[in-house]
């Protein structure tokens, strides 16, 4: 398998050189030049995440130096469970995808955790000190540095929001030390972005720090994406009988290429919904055909506060056609007061407490018509354990939201805030201090 750039289908590559860059040489974003068929199996045959993405994954890594690690690569990082569970609701047939029992709580530890173990297999004794340089909305900054943490020859650099994630999404990213240092960037999320893409379009800085991403631009952080949905899938055809249809809460829009994708291959995948918060670019885009970037805005949901997601670059690639891809998925906007009324509401209805993330998805859903409701099976994916945001849920469903056990150690950790200023410059600075193990 090769890939090709978003933005020049004449440049190719391997999957371990994509790994290894992040971005393509041009800027763009590395896509497989073909999605491989999926032959319709049980689940009885693919009863793991590890075991799904060693059948699944195969075609992706055929060829490539990592194609005989892959097996050995998903047992160590998909070793966590992510459960559908259903919910009562009278005729109407939801489940929940938990994409919360990871070590930081949050989706983003699985792409994040698979990651590291392929990079960890790619490095050699003899190469220079990988830089993971990582922009962060909220839970990827500390989903790779959980990954990462500790690991030799390899240092990350995190960059985020000042102010704008919450503040044990802030605790999560400053709670480290050795190969681990967080900056919190005077602006967006976009401007956290911004610098990470100047970076890599500097050929000096690039090499000299030998930059990688860890991003969801990075397609090692989209494939183990696309497993969560193939297993979610098949687990509700086997339990139901039909395909899952998915809402999937949305910033960066690296979940809706995985489940895309997971389609697109031939799993068991029927509608497609986006919920993203009052950053409605996207939900514009599908209302009008118009695609307009724009800058980010403040909101609940802070992980969605996303204005230029950079995958859209691969739903685009995917979908040339802008009217097909328009036809492919739908998305809707839901606002801060439509978020809390559904942490409110969902809690009053069936006892589900809800982070502001898939408190959005679930908003959708609602929003749904009645028969639509009916007559799929809709997957609401709970991206972000509620105890992550208690300031927000806890005064809205009335009661303390415990921590589970991973987030609260990371929680006891020391802190370490650093401020930087939207400069690429300035940031070349601070990457020349940056930390890293032997």
């Amino acid at each position: 398998m090769n890939y090709a750039s978003t933005r020049d289908a004449g440049l190719s590559s391997t999957l371990s050189v994509a790994l290894r860059h992040g971005l393509a040489p041009d800027g763009g974003l590395y896509v497989p030049r073909s999605l491989p068929q999926v032959p319709a199996r049980t689940l009885d045959e693919w009863a793991s995440l590890p075991a799904v993405a060693e059948a699944l994954l195969a075609p992706f890594f055929a060829g490539d130096r990592l194609a005989p690690a892959l097996a050995a690569i998903a047992a160590e990082s998909l070793d966590v469970v992510a459960p559908v569970l259903p919910i009562q609701d009278g005729a109407e047939r939801l489940a929940i995808l938990e994409l919360f029992h990871g070590p930081t709580a949050a989706f983003k530890d699985f792409g994040a955790r698979f990651l590291a173990a392929c990079l960890a297999r790619l490095r050699e004794p003899e190469s220079p000190t990988l830089t993971v340089l990582v922009a962060t909305s909220g839970d990827t900054g500390a989903a790779v540095a959980a990954a990462f943490h500790g690991r030799p020859g390899v240092r990350v650099v995190v960059l985020y929001p000042d102010g704008r994630v919450s503040p044990i999404q802030e605790q999560q990213l400053t709670g480290w030390d050795g190969n681990v240092r967080s900056f919190a960037v005077q602006g967006s999320f976009d401007d956290c972005q911004r610098l990470v893409k100047q970076a890599f379009a500097d050929a000096g800085l690039r090499e000299r720090f030998a930059l990688t991403s860890a991003n969801s631009i990075n397609i090692g952080r989209l494939l183990p994406q696309v497993v969560l949905f193939a297993s979610a899938a098949l687990a509700t055809r086997e339990a139901a009988g039909t395909p899952a249809s998915f809402v999937i809460p949305s910033g960066n829009l690296g979940l809706a290429t995985a489940c895309m994708y997971a389609r697109e291959m031939g799993l068991p995948v029927g509608q497609i919904l986006l919920a993203h918060n009052a950053n409605r670019a996207v939900p514009d885009f599908m209302t009008d055909g118009d695609w307009k970037p724009r800058t980010s805005v403040a909101t609940l949901a802070s992980a969605m506060d996303v204005g230029d997601p950079s995958n859209m670059e691969r739903l685009f690639a995917l979908y040339p056609d802008a009217q097909a891809l328009r036809h492919a998925l739908r998305a809707v906007s839901i606002d801060d007061a439509g978020i809390r009324e559904s942490i409110r509401g969902e809690f009053q209805r069936g006892g589900v407490v809800a982070c502001p993330h898939t408190a959005a998805g679930l908003a959708a859903y609602r929003g749904l018509p009645g028969r639509e409701r009916r007559e799929s099976r809709w997957v609401v994916a709970a991206t972000a354990h509620p105890a992550k945001f208690p300031e927000i849920v806890e005064p809205l469903v009335g009661r303390r939201v415990e921590p589970p056990a991973a987030l609260a150690r990371l929680l006891d950790r020391p802190s370490r805030r650093e401020r930087l200023l939207p400069s690429v410059d300035g940031l070349a600075d601070r990457l020349g201090e940056a930390p890293c193990l032997p």
